[in-house]
């Protein structure tokens, strides 16, 4: 785009201010999460709903919602106490690759998780034995597949150990950590500050971030998220990833990486 560093941050903030309003939240997959108001409602929902958030949002909203039907609208209460007879419905959930068998496996996982560790932020959030978001999310998808699985449900939950750019998994955190007061993202998660998480990149964000020069690596993956983190970083040192609201907008909503 050729922009100077002044220019490009002016650009950044505004499409950032557009993006980052209450109205985004209708037809995102976030919609899904702000019907809740308990914190581990709140979770389950917003992991639930990103870790099928590929495709047509109009599906994902769909389907998210079909998961929160069949637990009643009630997704912490469902997670504790759930028996073998009300998981029947969710053998025939499908929402692209994820199947029944996955969406029973996330449901036991995440029961254990609450059970065993409190819910999934003790994990996520990084220590001295897992210094980095990085290396917390490694940890927090150990911890999740101890519990009986088939071997292709990994697939479902990002590993960035193996450089895979974990999109979904950095969308969760980036709503459950920042709190800028602009309703969007949540801000539940006061462990983890906003210059800790990555980026979520996608083909929307990453062809936006390679049509204005903040983004030189060709492939979306872990490599790739940390170049555009670090070169968003210059931009604003606390809170780089506010800024993936301007690279989705200006992918999903204008197009703006197919432009001549």
């Amino acid at each position: 785009m050729g922009l100077d560093f002044t220019a490009m941050k002016d650009f950044l903030e505004a499409m950032t201010d557009r993006y980052n309003r209450p109205g985004f939240i209708e037809n995102d997959p976030i919609s899904i999460p702000h019907r809740f108001s308990k914190k581990e409602d709140i979770e389950i929902a917003g992991f639930l709903s990103a870790t099928i958030a590929w495709g047509q949002r109009t599906s994902i909203i769909k389907n998210a919602m079909k998961l929160i039907e069949w637990m009643d609208h009630d997704p912490y209460r469902f997670i504790l106490g759930f028996e073998s007879a009300d998981l029947k419905p969710f053998n025939n959930f499908v929402h692209r690759t994820f199947n029944g068998s996955d969406c029973i496996a996330f449901l036991n996982s995440l029961r254990q998780i609450y059970s065993m560790h409190g819910g999934p932020e003790s994990l996520i959030t990084p220590d001295a034995t897992a210094p980095t978001i990085k290396e917390s999310i490694c940890r927090f998808r150990k911890v999740f597949f101890e519990s009986p699985h088939e071997s292709r449900t990994q697939k479902h939950l990002a590993d960035p150990a193996k450089n895979a750019s974990a999109k979904r998994l950095n969308m969760f955190l980036r709503w459950m950590v920042r709190d800028d007061g602009r309703g969007v993202d949540f801000g539940l998660w006061k462990k983890i500050s906003p210059q800790q998480l990555m980026c979520p990149l996608d083909v929307h964000s990453g062809g936006v971030a390679r049509k204005l020069g903040l983004l030189q690596r060709k492939q979306n993956d872990w490599k790739a998220v940390e170049e555009l983190t670090a070169t968003l970083q210059k931009f604003d040192p606390e809170d780089p990833v506010k800024f993936d609201f301007a690279l989705f907008g200006l992918g999903i909503n204008e197009g703006f990486a197919n432009r001549a």
